[in-house]
């Protein structure tokens, strides 16, 4: 019985995660492995990156008469991303161990540690509804009259400037909420499909992914950013290639940072 506590003792030793340190460069390395893995899952990570262009065109359909909602369900929208890569992810696991992909297993890789990811998810919901409140009190702050179009506020904003500071207030309360969704969930997803990690070590192991790599997770979340912003401005079609590939080095990162070395 004693060797047997032992031995768990030592299992669960050894799969705690720790975070390690990474070169500044290495977001380059982890978008070049991604798009390695993109040509080599072409087909099935695209599939998936139509799915979610084509979301992202629902979304954008349904918030372009009344511009209050698209900040709200496109925070949505960026919020889901890591459980719609969740596929990807898998997909990329099979890739380090074999050269073919099994769409069928790949899908149903997050049973594994379903709780965990079903809590995590629950918890960016609750996230997007504070996100979405606190939209809709900047632009009752900043904007009266009647719902204002999408459409209406970038001429405006081109032609004139006039919605400047609700932009401006809407581009800081945002900024402020990715960042704390960024730190709390870069590497989550990743470690909770791979392991049978809880949320709290998985949140904890993207803080620390952070704060032991300052500059480098600054440089991986512009690179993001910069990235998916391409796949939103060409109406959603760049997110064919940008989000499988994003995906795919997202994982990659998760790999170069966290280790479960005693």
């Amino acid at each position: 019985m004693a060797h047997a506590l032992d031995h768990s003792h030592a299992v669960q030793s050894v799969v705690q995660p720790q975070v390690r340190h990474v070169s500044l460069a290495a977001p380059f390395e982890w978008l070049r492995l991604g798009a390695r893995d993109l040509r080599r899952s072409w087909g099935p990570s695209l599939a998936v990156g139509i799915a979610v262009a084509a979301a992202g065109w629902v979304l954008m359909a349904a918030t372009w008469e009344i511009a209050y909602l698209a900040p709200a369900l496109m925070g949505g929208f960026l919020l889901i991303a890591p459980f719609a890569a969740i596929v990807i992810y898998a997909y990329t696991r099979q890739l380090e161990h074999r050269d073919t992909i099994d769409p069928a297993e790949a899908h149903m890789a997050w049973r594994a540690n379903a709780g965990s990811i079903a809590l995590f998810g629950l918890m960016m919901a609750v996230t997007l509804i504070f996100w979405e409140r606190i939209a809709a009190i900047v632009f009752a702050s900043f904007y009266r009259g009647e719902p204002l179009q999408v459409s209406h506020l970038l001429t405006s904003l081109v032609l004139s400037g006039q919605h400047v500071p609700l932009l401006v207030a809407l581009g800081g309360a945002g900024f402020v909420v990715a960042a704390v969704v960024f730190a709390l969930s870069v590497v989550s997803v990743p470690l909770m499909l791979d392991r049978p990690v809880d949320v709290i070590t998985a949140a904890i192991t993207s803080l620390g992914c952070c704060a032991r790599n300052p500059a480098t997770m600054v440089l991986w979340a512009l690179l993001i950013a910069v990235i998916t912003w391409f796949g939103l401005l060409t109406f959603m079609l760049g997110l064919v290639v940008v989000f499988p590939w994003l995906a795919h080095a997202s994982w990659h990162a998760y790999r170069d940072m966290v280790t479960f070395e005693e």
